[in-house]
């Protein structure tokens, strides 16, 4: 593929990649900005590659996802002086979440498929190509993340209405 065609369509992807991007940084506005830069540069400087096996949305939020874990991996290992020790969260704070906090909550497998599925319209298969695993792995994790969902949001739900 030309760089300049390649250039159009990360122009025409640049929105759900944004978006996807954000989701696989636990929503860091800042830290999404940055992983979507370092993958632009990664795909024009020729280190990633786009070797049509797949729709180029699919390789593209590939790239994005591995890029985020990089980074997330890379983060993980500094410590911040000002650093606060989590404590465990207590039922109001479970129920005062907003829905990306909730989504944040679930194990990260389970919140990536949801998120690919529901949010970027992708199908289970594209989702497995995506995450690199089986396509069985990815159907498991879609039914427990549906699942945990649900039941957060009835806690969250039945706390609201106790009020």
């Amino acid at each position: 593929m030309k760089k300049r065609q390649l250039e159009n369509l990360l122009k025409e992807l640049h929105q759900e990649a944004y978006h996807w991007s954000r989701q696989c940084c636990s929503f860091d506005e800042d830290l999404a900005k940055d992983v979507l830069q370092q993958v632009y540069l990664k795909i024009l400087e020729g280190k990633a590659i786009y070797k049509e096996k797949s729709q180029i949305k699919t390789w593209l939020f590939s790239v994005i996802r591995f890029t985020a874990l990089e980074w997330k991996k890379k983060a993980k290992n500094t410590y911040s002086l000002e650093a606060e020790f989590d404590v465990a969260e207590t039922e109001q704070e479970i129920n005062a979440a907003s829905h990306e906090e909730l989504i944040e909550k679930l194990p990260e497998r389970q919140k990536e498929v949801l998120l690919l599925v529901f949010y970027h319209n992708l199908t289970l298969e594209k989702a497995a190509e995506i995450m690199e695993i089986s396509i069985g792995s990815v159907r498991t994790h879609y039914d427990r993340g549906k699942r945990n969902l649900k039941e957060l949001i009835l806690k969250k739900t039945l706390h609201e209405n106790n009020r």
